[in-house]
């Protein structure tokens, strides 16, 4: 896994405060905090815990744990990585803004296969308004009055439109869409997990939904190019974090050497040193002992 990803980069933007956001129809978004400073960062290079951190912010949903701690884990995930650039990552290109139309594939999160490129916009635009002009194919997109905002625009010029967009101050993303993605991945994780430690005590029908299930896991590709820095270095074209952490998610679910696990005793996703490891630590481990040696101890003497 890290040396697949050693000689590769990719670039993203993450805001150093992240709040919480209610729009006047009551709908709840991420968006950067007030005055919150941008930064340049490479994804790759936070592998493999990005992954990780998505993941565990996933369990604590499967797990069903309170909200308010599901709502601290994500703005947490949201300051150490940037929000996923949902808008780039659920059409079927990135480009989008080329076209006259935003064309969908089938996704969780909005039925219509196609919508208005203006009223696509305004779901990751609920507060203020980027100054953009579309008229069929063409667009154009005018940003002044904030330096900051400017010096970003410039670095990400040669990128899709749309992803440039993505990084600025107003972008915006419905905070029940990105908790549901995490909770997807750890979905996918478990699936993994339990169809192969239970596939001998479950049917042949219940192993076909688990195939169906991972079978779903997926989406659109990124591409990639090669770059001449100090040495060949691959720089992957995701233009959105979450197609980034799902490639890294797959690699990684993959990986015989260094095994996704989730803990016996706490359900925290760790990579495993061997296939079986049950533990994500020594402590967790000896916790997990003393508990059924307790519970078997109250066991005899219910019984004895």
């Amino acid at each position: 896994m890290n040396n697949l990803f050693a000689q590769s980069r990719s670039h993203w933007v993450r805001y150093d405060r992240y709040e919480l956001k209610t729009a006047a129809d009551g709908k709840r978004y991420i968006t950067p905090g007030k005055n919150a400073k941008p930064d340049i960062y490479n994804p790759l290079k936070e592998a493999p815990g990005i992954v990780l951190d998505a993941l565990n912010v996933g369990m604590l949903m499967m797990n069903r744990q309170p909200e308010d701690e599901v709502q601290k884990a994500i703005l947490e995930f949201a300051t150490h990585y940037g929000l996923l650039g949902l808008m780039t990552a659920l059409p079927t290109t990135p480009s989008f803004m080329d076209y006259e139309a935003v064309y969908l594939p089938k996704n969780h999160f909005i039925k219509e296969e196609s919508m208005e490129t203006e009223d696509y916009l305004a779901l990751f635009y609920p507060f203020d308004k980027l100054d953009v002009v579309k008229k069929g194919v063409e667009s154009s997109w005018n940003v002044s009055g904030d330096n900051m905002m400017i010096a970003l625009t410039m670095t990400f010029m040669d990128e899709p439109m749309a992803k440039n967009m993505s990084f600025q101050r107003e972008y915006a993303e419905p905070y029940d869409w990105v908790a549901q993605q995490f909770k997807d991945w750890a979905f996918t994780l478990t699936t993994s997990i339990l169809y192969y430690n239970d596939y001998d005590s479950i049917d042949e029908d219940t192993r076909n939904l688990y195939r169906k299930a991972m079978a779903a896991f997926g989406g659109i590709a990124p591409t990639y190019h090669i770059e001449l820095l100090e040495k060949p270095t691959i720089y992957w074209d995701f233009h959105s974090l979450l197609l980034g952490i799902q490639m890294m998610f797959s690699f990684m679910l993959v990986d015989d050497a260094k095994p996704l696990r989730l803990c016996k005793h706490c359900q925290k996703v760790f990579l495993g040193s061997r296939a079986n490891s049950a533990f994500c630590s020594a402590r967790c481990k000896n916790q997990y002992n003393v508990y059924k040696t307790r519970a078997k101890s109250r066991e005899d003497k219910e019984n004895g």
